[in-house]
């Protein structure tokens, strides 16, 4: 009787709590939660410091998104996990998207909280990033929720319109870094109209926002290099600088680019 009743509380717990941490997970099996999953690779030498938590570009998935080795390699190079988080139907519901549909915020907050559980990844081991209109989602999280990541790693994707205002955002905006192509046409910097009801924003002035709210002092920016691409660096923020850094290339995310990002960053620490 007494170990029925132990049963039924532990998978009523369970039940409601959105992290199923005590479920093995890791490689091909993809970590669950209440609304989705996650996919996770740890350095093969067990030297863990943190974790890039990466969301997939349009009609991609976690697991597609983990066969994408130069990106794989090099973050766990730089000892970090590669997590994969999975949208739904190879999309995201971030504000203004053309795909409503999942509580994003929430899912994520669940996707972090697991990974605090399960491997100790506290938001100052959490870097968030990803592609396209991963790359989206990113930069919402950052705005909604940026108090738990150290950093935001981002390639060819931004907010969309209407753009979020400053104070839309949390003030714990982390440091940021965003690679951007000249030639991106399917998300190109100044954005572009998908259909008649959704628009993909300016990258500069997504770029100004999240400026703004971190109190960036930009009449002191600077020029650096990262990759070989002149970046523009804005110092002053309340948690780190600001850098954009905008390439000659297309809609693209390379390994280069985030190892030079993660570098920057400042991983392994």
């Amino acid at each position: 009787m007494i170990r029925s009743i132990l049963f039924w509380w532990l998978a009523l717990a369970a039940m409601s709590s959105p992290s199923l941490a005590a479920v093995p997970c890791g490689g091909s099996v993809a970590c669950p939660l209440k609304d989705g999953d996650y996919r996770i690779e740890l350095p093969k030498n067990g030297d863990i410091r943190g974790a890039y938590v990466f969301f997939h570009g349009y009609k991609s998935s976690a697991e597609l998104q983990m066969q994408q080795r130069p990106l794989v390699d090099t973050t766990t190079s730089h000892h970090l996990a590669f997590v994969a988080v999975d949208g739904i139907n190879g999309n995201w519901s971030f504000p203004n998207s053309a795909r409503p549909g999942r509580d994003e915020k929430q899912f994520i907050a669940d996707v972090l909280e697991d990974l605090r559980q399960r491997y100790g990844f506290t938001p100052d081991k959490t870097v968030i990033g990803g592609f396209s209109i991963g790359a989206s989602m990113a930069w919402y999280t950052a705005c909604q929720q940026g108090e738990k990541a150290v950093a935001l790693l981002t390639f060819s994707g931004v907010f969309w319109d209407p753009l979020p205002k400053a104070e839309d955002c949390v003030a714990e905006v982390p440091p940021t870094i965003h690679f951007h192509g000249t030639a991106d046409q399917t998300f190109p910097l100044a954005g572009r109209a998908l259909g008649a009801n959704f628009q993909q924003g300016n990258a500069y002035d997504s770029m100004a926002i999240l400026r703004a709210r971190a109190k960036c002092d930009v009449k002191d920016a600077k020029t650096i290099t990262l990759d070989g691409i002149k970046c523009d660096d804005v110092p002053g923020c309340i948690r780190g600088d600001s850098i954009m850094c905008i390439h000659n290339g297309g809609h693209e995310a390379h390994a280069d680019m985030l190892d030079a990002g993660l570098t920057a960053i400042g991983f392994p620490r």
